[in-house]
């Protein structure tokens, strides 16, 4: 509920309220030689965004272009994957019964689904791409939009981290570690899969978070009143969390909780929710992203903060990260050196999207660009920079000096204009005139 109903209503009242005021055009300083002009930035939509979504949140994962790219005057094409086609054949109809309430074209939003091939067909006939999805595949997605020199934002997952120090309370933050790890089965691009903890605390941290997941209650959502955590969505995937743990296991980590496919379903995509203590560097679920339900604990040695933010930091991905200190300064201070375009400072990741006001997204191989608050509006737009007369009757003229044909004045005339705007004292500006 709160990854796809609370954060797309949290988008619209954001957008509703102050989104138009980042699309005004933007009035600038002319400079000393245009002083009898004014100088504005215009916001111009792209036309038509082309946005390749997947599985993991099918609502807000076409709401969230959507949002965007209609209210800043675009039209959009949404692919989503063949995983979440059900579901958007119900929002398109949704969707298509509000654009004819207000008036708006039938085929102003349009979707379509299929494999990687439609992904990079559509890259071939839209003015700007989001994607949103895999390295691998971004790669593709950037290499197919590169033969039309079509601009893309790519969102590419991550592996972040989760710092806790050594004054934390393991029993008051298990609640936040299990919830961050394990929401929507830790099928996020923004949530912690790196549990960065101090050695004073560890012990006690791995103790009261594992068993805190041994009483998760896993089955399908409908089975009963009350369930913790359902099944997978991707069926391959399951195969990869079993790979990372057997490397790990294999490679020395301690499997607290969990491990592989839940028995009593059998049948299904249930991956039970795994903990995995004293989880090193060389291990595959150190370097890959889990995007799945494995919480992965490494030891600080010696308590110190600069191991913590090396061990953050010794990771290709930069997409979110959280530090958790009873010193709120200390807590800040850390967050300001991990390397990630999003921090929450003694709370979990991905609380920053809750306010839209914030942009979305990484750096390195979380890829590039941004969505949400200004700058997500603003990144469907093309600037557009207009410089004009303040008043009419002044219109744009050549001084004689530097008029054709040159007359030889014009190194002595340019010479004197820069010393009167930009001379360093009085003394060259009055040298200027003379």
């Amino acid at each position: 509920m709160v990854g796809e109903l609370t954060v797309t209503l949290e988008k619209l009242r954001w957008t509703g309220i102050y989104g138009e005021q980042y699309l005004l055009p933007e009035y600038r300083d002319s400079g000393l030689m245009n002083m009898h002009k004014t100088s504005r930035l215009e916001w111009v939509p792209v036309g038509v965004v082309g946005a390749i979504v997947p599985w993991n949140y099918p609502f807000h994962n076409v709401f969230n272009p959507l949002i965007a790219s209609l209210f800043s005057g675009n039209a959009i094409v949404i692919k989503v994957s063949e995983y979440a086609s059900w579901s958007t054949k119900y929002y398109g109809r949704v969707i298509g019964a509000c654009l004819k309430a207000v008036g708006a074209p039938p085929d102003l939003v349009q979707f379509t689904t299929g494999f990687a091939e439609t992904g990079s067909a559509l890259t071939a006939e839209v003015d700007k791409v989001i994607f949103v999805g895999s390295v691998s595949v971004g790669k593709r997605v950037m290499e197919a939009a590169a033969k039309h020199l079509t601009p893309v934002i790519l969102e590419l997952g991550g592996k972040d981290p989760f710092v806790v120090c050594d004054d934390c309370d393991p029993k008051g933050l298990a609640q936040l570690v299990v919830r961050g790890a394990f929401q929507n089965m830790g099928q996020n691009c923004a949530g912690p899969e790196r549990f960065i903890v101090y050695d004073k605390v560890y012990d006690s941290f791995c103790e009261e978070v594992s068993s805190l997941v041994k009483t998760l209650r896993q089955a399908p959502p409908l089975s009963s009143e009350y369930v913790d955590c359902g099944a997978c969505v991707h069926p391959p995937s399951l195969e990869g969390y079993r790979r990372f743990v057997d490397d790990a296991v294999q490679k020395g980590a301690r499997l607290l909780a969990g491990g592989g496919r839940n028995k009593d379903f059998p049948e299904g995509q249930f991956f039970e929710p795994t903990v995995l203590a004293d989880v090193t560097e060389d291990m595959l679920i150190a370097k890959e992203e889990t995007f799945g339900p494995i919480l992965s604990i490494f030891r600080v040695k010696g308590n110190s903060d600069d191991e913590a933010v090396r061990l953050a930091n010794a990771c290709s991905f930069a997409l979110s990260s959280c530090a958790h200190s009873a010193d709120e300064g200390r807590a800040a201070r850390i967050s300001a050196r991990l390397e990630a375009g999003m921090s929450s400072v003694n709370d979990v990741e991905g609380t920053t999207y809750l306010s839209q006001s914030l942009p979305f997204g990484g750096f390195k191989d979380s890829g590039f660009g941004r969505f949400a608050g200004p700058e997500g509006l603003r990144g469907l737009c093309n600037e557009r920079s207009i410089v004009q007369n303040r008043v009419s009757f002044i219109k744009a003229s050549i001084p004689r000096a530097i008029a054709y044909p040159a007359s030889g004045k014009g190194v002595a005339f340019c010479t004197s204009l820069n010393e009167v705007l930009y001379g360093s004292d009085v003394f060259m500006r009055l040298k200027g005139v003379v």
